[in-house]
């Protein structure tokens, strides 16, 4: 059996990508053939999600194994084949190729074809530029900081520099006494 899956972004409006693989292949050869179907790297951590159809995440496959409590199992891209979870048309999955910015590809199952198989992926359509891989921190927010700077004649209130002198410390005398001799270190 041949599963269709078409592959969207949310982050550039003419990009998708139509995907065919055999339902026999792992979730890590679907990784593969999305990475190489928009060139990037395979260096990132990253996760399939299955989905309802409002699109709130269900079952996550993950790249690497990760041991954290969920009340689904844990399950790796490595070991585990398209066909042991998916099998309706219409499926939504969520691809998270950006962890750290929680980017993603919006897919769907959207058609099973019976009877026939592939021996590996095929990218029956590409159309538009794939977002780029991983962000920094200029492209997170892409207005420069400017550092402030307070001319060095005035301060904060923007009146002269003022320096304390003796007169201004009144009675409080700092001789032969420590600040720390109180606290317990």
């Amino acid at each position: 059996m041949i599963f269709k899956f078409t592959i969207l972004s949310d982050e550039v409006e003419d990009f998708i990508r139509i995907i065919e693989i055999d339902s026999e292949a792992t979730f890590l050869d679907l990784h593969n053939a999305i990475l190489d179907s928009v060139g990037y790297e395979k260096n990132q951590i990253t996760s399939f999600f299955l989905c309802d159809d409002d699109w709130e995440k269900k079952q996550e496959v993950t790249l690497i194994e990760i041991e954290y409590s969920s009340e689904y199992d844990n399950l790796v891209m490595e070991d585990t084949r398209l066909e042991e979870l998916l099998d309706d048309e219409k499926q939504k999955l969520i691809y998270v190729f950006d962890m750290i910015s929680d980017r993603a590809f919006f897919m769907e199952l959207t058609e099973v074809i019976p009877r026939k198989d592939l021996d590996e992926a095929v990218v029956k359509v590409s159309t538009g530029k794939a977002p780029i891989q991983i962000l920094d921190n200029f492209e997170l927010d892409p207005t420069p900081q400017k550092p402030v700077q307070i001319p060095p004649e005035e301060d904060l209130y923007g009146d002269e520099n003022y320096e304390l002198d003796d007169e201004d410390l009144g009675d409080l005398s700092f001789e032969n006494e420590s600040l720390f001799d109180d606290l317990k270190l």
